[in-house]
């Protein structure tokens, strides 16, 4: 039994690490997304059914490959399909050659085939959030405030289109970047904050993931300032993982980090790929959002926050990009910078609707001393990490 549980849990392990690389791989090929999905998810099923008896292979994700592939050449000689005539050729000369353990990462062609123009926008970043990264659908209609029921027949429909219109994988010429560059862009970022937030669950290896596809995406478009940015902004973040929890588990907020704790590498290429953004000249969102985090890096150097400096950046940032998130960010950092009484007059102009289960604005109420009690009742009610209920409690639960 106990060997039965070890190859459940290697399936499990490689489908987490694995699942948008062979979704992209098998999708470029076949130019159809849900076909792709289901090839994987029949090939995940085999692996349960014969790894425990069989033995985990030697090269899992190369095993998974090769049976999905089998399953997508299958499905098209039944169908027999004229337009995916090319397609299976592709697959059936890749099944001769045994290419199996070395194939390529199709991972940033799938993210703007995900946000092509056909696809509605509001499904770009939902899309890529499941086809590329493997999150579920019911993780992400949480996210987004959806019915999962909902949003899986959103997105199916938008995996028919794809296949319907004949949509190219591949990354867009300059003409077409306008239009998919920033949901892919988003995407990418989404993913680190889903990451960052299960910290030690299930999704925390999406951070590593979110960073890698940020390093690939400024490396094939040098010239976009924003990818520059967003990977800058990524690394400064996740530099100072290490001092993010303290030896229990329990959650250390920014201010009372150990600086020392930082990844000095991590800082470094960070701001490396925050000046390359800044030498083109095309300031945006993520740039500001980078240029935040480098001042509350700089700390490291100086043993102190800016707090003029971040005002001054958040008053850009909600200018580029007035969303509820920066508005509320927006007001704590004024209120670092020039007190309470102006972070309570910018709170003020917020719609009740717009912030009425974002956790971030109870928290900044509770700090501001506004209706504690009920602040703090309801940021509590929105807070899922125990260490970070635990340090809501700690500061102000004694009303």
């Amino acid at each position: 039994m106990a060997g039965d549980q070890a190859a459940r849990d290697a399936v499990a392990q490689v489908a987490r690490a694995s699942y948008g690389r062979l979704v992209a791989w098998l999708a470029a090929r076949s130019g159809d997304i849900a076909t792709a999905e289901d090839a994987l998810a029949d090939a995940l099923g085999r692996a349960l059914e014969t790894w425990p008896q069989g033995g985990v292979p030697e090269k899992p994700e190369a095993w998974l490959m090769t049976v999905a592939r089998r399953r997508l050449i299958d499905h098209a000689r039944r169908h027999r399909v004229r337009r995916e005539t090319a397609a299976t050729l592709v697959l059936l000369a890749e099944e001769r050659n045994q290419a199996t353990h070395a194939f390529p990462d199709d991972r940033l062609k799938l993210l703007f085939v995900c946000a092509h123009p056909a696809i509605t926008s509001d499904l770009h970043t939902k899309l890529m959030l499941q086809t590329v990264l493997g999150l579920d659908a019911a993780t992400i209609a949480a996210a987004f405030l959806e019915p999962p029921a909902t949003l899986r027949q959103s997105l199916w429909r938008a995996k028919v289109k794809i296949r319907a219109a004949g949509i190219g994988f591949h990354v867009p010429e300059a003409a077409e970047l306008p239009d998919r560059l920033a949901a892919v862009l988003e995407a990418i970022y989404a993913a680190y904050g889903t990451g960052w937030d299960d910290w030690a669950g299930l999704r925390a290896g999406l951070a590593g993931e979110a960073i890698w596809l940020a390093r690939l995406l400024a490396e094939l478009l040098p010239d976009e300032a924003e990818a520059h940015g967003l990977l800058a902004l990524l690394l400064f973040i996740e530099a100072r993982k290490p001092a993010r929890r303290d030896g229990d588990g329990g959650f250390v907020p920014l201010s009372a980090q150990n600086t020392a704790l930082w990844s000095v590498d991590m800082l470094a290429e960070a701001e490396a790929s925050l000046h390359v953004a800044a030498a083109l000249a095309r300031p945006g969102r993520f740039q500001l959002e980078a240029a935040i985090q480098a001042v509350h890096a700089d700390r490291r150097r100086t043993g102190r926050v800016d707090r003029d400096s971040i005002a001054l950046l958040y008053e850009g940032l909600y200018a580029t990009a007035p969303t509820t998130g920066v508005a509320v960010a927006r007001a704590a950092a004024v209120g670092e910078a020039r007190g309470t009484e102006a972070a309570r007059a910018l709170l003020g102009k917020l719609s009740p609707d717009a912030v009425a289960t974002y956790q971030p604005y109870w928290v900044l109420r509770a700090h501001l001393g506004l209706d504690r009690a009920d602040a703090l009742a309801r940021a509590l009610a929105l807070t899922a990490d125990p260490a970070a209920r635990g340090l809501l409690i700690e500061r102000w639960g004694d009303g």
